[in-house]
Formats: C-alpha cells, structure tokens, sequence
C-alpha cells in the first residue's frame, strides 16, 4: 500500500512538473515567437511611424496642391516665386542682394521632350 501511495504522489509531482512546464513554454512562445508579444509591440510602433509619415506627406501635399493653384490663378505668387528663386527683375529694376544669403538657383534648363 505504500508503494501505492509513493507512486501516486510522484506520479502527482511529475504531473505538476509537466502542466509547470508546458506553462512556462507557452508564456515564452507567446512572448517571443514570430507573432508573439514583442512582434506585435514592433508591429505597433511600426504602424505609427508610418501613421505619422503619411499625416506628413498629405499635409505637404496640401500645401502644394494650395501652391500649384495659386501658380496657375495668381499673378502675384507667379512674380513671389521668380523673385525669390530665379532672382529675376522686371525691366527697369536693381536687384541688391544682402552679403552672406544664398544667391538664388540657376533657373533649370529646359529638357528637350
């Protein structure tokens, strides 16, 4: 009889130890496998990264979209822009450049299509 009782307690104790392990297997398998916790954590931060890019690249979309319009109704932004970036003068006027600023880029060169 107490071989009986030897045996169902170890065999209680090893059943214990395997459920224990077979636990912890799975918490680390959840926490480290390809779609475990930290995966999604990268996930996660990876999608806000880009959430915020994208917030970025409409807003600056908007404003050239408000640029482009403006270039194609408005006479004054067409003079602003070849004022400020190709240094160009109506006839009759002196551009006075400030020492230490950039001078204004070379107008591109057309491209022959």
């Amino acid at each position: 009889m107490k071989e009986l009782d030897l045996d169902t307690t170890a065999l209680y104790r090893n059943g214990i130890l395997v459920l224990l392990l077979i636990c912890v297997a799975l918490i680390v398998h959840n926490v480290f496998s390809q779609n475990g916790y930290l995966a999604s954590r990268r996930q996660q931060k990876e999608l806000q990264s880009l959430q915020q890019k994208i917030q970025q690249i409409k807003t600056e979309n908007d404003q050239l979209d408000h640029e482009n319009s403006a270039l194609k109704s408005d006479p004054a932004a067409i003079e602003r822009i070849a004022r400020e970036q190709y240094g160009l003068a109506k006839p009759g006027e002196k551009i006075y450049s400030v020492p230490g600023k950039t001078p204004p880029p070379n107008p591109p060169a057309p491209s022959a299509k």
